[in-house]
């Protein structure tokens, strides 16, 4: 008998966008509960229940063509302001054993969003996939899939292959197959893009750097996205220069999608970012051909990285001398000791650094405490951001009654760069109860005159995060219990050390 489909509902979550509604060519959609036509003639002997079916039949199919609405490919405000380059796409994708199924799943998601966000077809942007751990499989060409809703169709199957790490000979299989003719590139030419994004999370088995070189050379412009405990020298060796714009990191794979407005907008030849909202301006978004610039509102500064902006007037009077206290026990685990190492630099961006205004000055807590740069070491917001990405994790206890002290003792003395009469800031960062007592050294501190703000992520103790905090202890300590959104405290922290200014 004739089947007619009921509409499924499509599973929650980002990942629904990997069900396109339609079926494939040539195959029957047969999921999902069915109606059939000897059904209806079992019913026709009651009117009412044959008025029933037909009037749920009815309900099914507008829920059809609703759902479809949402489940496929949906509809991208960026496709009329966005007109993408003509790009031949190939993803180099890691599944070796480190990479659990369940996180495969979110680079074919990400994969999948970068696709959505460009034109598609034979004279525009082609897209091939090739998968690798120990041996390379080549999951589709770039002359492969002509459509959008097949190229996500066939990113849908991929399944991982959960072996060893051959980035190197992955590489090499793009330079001399996904790229050649016979897999449907295109000739090198200014008029077409050639892009390889290569995603991983370990280090390789075999070398990358010669490889790497001879596909830049060749013309293939190469991202490389680390996640989790990658090796981010190795990632330097694959990527294209600027190695800032070509090089991302992420802490797992579960927020790698944040990366898919970065590479729609690296394929975009002509479009109105303010209107899409693919900018990070904090405050005001001016549209520019094919990119854009940020701008503050009357009374506020645009900050030295080009989209906060800050009610510090940068001039006299802003002088400060800040010392940052970072909790470097075991607990806080390498992946988000980066993430505090960002969080530190985040702040830094909102200051004015030189002799006469902002100093910054850092230690690391432990079991033990280290200097990592007294104040006034450094005298450029980039020579400070460069000393923190290199500061090195001590990986022990939680001693942060002695960083305290330490702070009073050493980082605030004229010897170590701090300035008489001028305002000190101190931030204690902490994840974990201390293993010392704070009180003494938390209260000398606030009684020397030092405005002391407290940040505590995950298993901190609120009421030492209070203990250390200046009045009002409201605004000057902060909690969270997610490594993932402390940025979200830096903004705060931006705008109460300014106002202290």
């Amino acid at each position: 008998s004739l089947l007619v489909p009921l509409p499924s509902v499509p599973p929650s979550g980002p990942s629904h966008v990997l069900a396109p509604c339609l079926p494939e060519e040539g195959q029957v959609n047969t999921s999902g509960p069915r109606l059939s036509l000897a059904t209806l003639h079992s019913a026709s002997s009651s009117s009412t229940a044959m008025d029933g079916i037909f009037s749920a039949l009815l309900l099914s199919l507008m829920l059809l063509f609703q759902t479809c609405g949402v489940c496929g490919t949906p509809p991208q405000p960026r496709g009329t302001l966005c007109r993408t380059k003509p790009t031949d796409l190939v993803f180099i994708i890691d599944s070796s054993r480190s990479v659990r199924p369940q996180e495969f799943e979110k680079v074919k998601v990400f994969m999948s969003r970068v696709i959505e966000g460009v034109d598609v077809g034979p004279n525009s942007t082609r897209v091939g996939v090739i998968n690798y751990a120990s041996a390379v499989k080549n999951e589709f060409s770039l002359k492969t899939h002509q459509t959008k809703a097949g190229l996500l169709q066939a990113v849908r199957k991929i399944e991982p292959l959960s072996t060893g790490t051959m980035t190197g000979l992955a590489i090499q299989f793009a330079i001399s197959r996904a790229f050649s003719d016979s897999e449907g590139a295109r000739v090198r030419s200014p008029n077409f893009n050639k892009v390889a994004i290569v995603v991983t999370d370990g280090r390789p088995q075999d070398g990358v750097q010669d490889v790497s070189a001879r596909a830049r050379a060749a013309g293939i412009e190469i991202f490389a996205i680390g996640v989790g405990r990658v090796d981010m020298h190795t990632l330097r060796q694959i990527a294209s220069e600027p190695l800032d714009d070509h090089v991302d990191y992420v802490e797992s794979y579960s927020v790698i999608e944040k990366l898919t407005h970065k590479f729609q907008e690296a394929f975009c030849v002509v479009s109105d970012l303010c209107a899409t909202g693919d900018h990070d301006c904090e405050q005001i978004c001016i549209s520019t051909p094919g990119t854009y610039k940020c701008a503050c509102k009357e009374g506020f500064t645009l900050n030295s990285d080009g989209k906060t902006c800050s009610a510090c007037s940068g001039g006299s009077g802003s002088a400060l001398d800040l010392v940052f206290l970072i909790d470097g026990s075991k607990s806080v685990r390498p992946e988000n000791f980066e993430l505090v190492k960002k969080f530190i630099n985040q702040i830094v961006d909102s200051l004015e650094v030189s002799d006469k205004q902002a100093q910054v000055g850092l230690v690391q807590y432990s079991s033990s405490v280290r200097q990592e740069f007294p104040l006034g070491q450094f005298k450029s917001k980039k020579d400070i951001k460069a000393a923190v990405k290199k500061m090195a994790y001590m990986e022990k206890g939680t001693m942060t009654g002695q960083a305290l002290k330490y702070l009073i003792d050493s980082s605030f003395t004229i010897g170590n760069g701090a300035r008489p009469g001028v305002p000190k800031v101190g931030i204690v960062f902490t994840d974990g109860r201390s293993q010392d007592y704070i009180t003494d050294a938390a209260k000398k501190a606030k009684d020397l005159g030092f405005r002391m703000f407290a940040v505590g992520v995950g298993n901190a103790v609120e009421d030492e995060l209070r203990e250390i905090a200046s009045e009002p202890v409201a605004e000057h300590y902060f909690y969270t219990a997610d490594f993932r959104t402390i940025s979200k405290i830096g903004k705060k922290l931006q705008m109460k050390i300014c106002i202290g200014e």
